[in-house]
């Protein structure tokens, strides 16, 4: 780690955790790259298990549309937890492994619903920075207002981006971080080899094979529940 890099962190983990929100400034990633050792969850998330069934739930997009979780049993489904303020959400969908990553799934058929589960008053709350943020980014699956919180804490969600793979039976195949590569970016992956652990998942769940990896830390933001 650099003395720039060192300089850098405290701000990043401020931005992470600026509460009110407010009409984001130009996306800028995350520069330390050892920056997630601060932001990542000490362990594995509890809540939902892997290797028993999703939990299921029922939440409405920002566009108004219902999505029921058992109605998309029969595919896959990837749930990502968003917030469109958090720096390590916006690396990640401009630099590194979610750029674009999400409408390359859906077009081999994989459900991807973005859930968002920030209170009222915290950081990336609201419809319009969500529309702002999807726009930014290029996204064109749904995301799901989860206010309260209770689907987040249903799963464990304990970051942004924190995903979720469940399988085409309704159980969860896999849980924790996008990729190996903490600072969102894709530069700093573990052992010097990125690994998209969610494209991992998906790639043996086709194969009908065990997923490989089904339980990583997560990185990033922590979710802005309100309790």
């Amino acid at each position: 780690m650099t003395a720039r890099h060192l300089l850098l962190l405290p701000l990043f983990l401020l931005a992470c955790n600026k509460e009110a929100p407010a009409p984001a400034p130009e996306a800028k990633a995350p520069e330390g790259k050892t920056s997630a050792a601060a932001a990542a969850s000490d362990k594995p998330a509890a809540g939902a298990e892997v290797g028993k069934p999703a939990p299921d739930f029922t939440l409405t997009d920002y566009e108004g549309k219902t999505h029921h979780l058992a109605d998309y049993r029969g595919k896959i489904v990837v749930l990502e937890w968003f917030n469109p303020d958090c720096p390590f959400v916006k690396a990640s969908h401009t630099k590194g492994s979610l750029k674009g990553y999400s409408k390359r799934a859906v077009e081999k058929g994989v459900v991807w619903l973005g859930i968002n589960s920030a209170a009222p008053g915290k950081q990336g709350h609201g419809p319009e920075r969500v529309a702002e943020g999807r726009k930014a980014f290029g996204m064109e699956n749904p995301v799901l207002a989860d206010e309260t919180g209770k689907v987040g804490h249903q799963y464990g969600a304990t970051n942004t981006p924190h995903m979720f793979v469940i399988d085409a039976q309704g159980t969860l195949a896999y849980r924790g971080a996008i990729d190996n590569s903490p600072d969102g970016e894709g530069e700093s992956p573990k052992d010097g080899k990125l690994v998209n652990y969610v494209d991992a998942a998906l790639e043996d769940l086709a194969a009908g094979k065990p997923v490989r990896t089904p339980d990583t830390r997560a990185y990033g933001c922590s979710v802005k529940y309100g309790s």
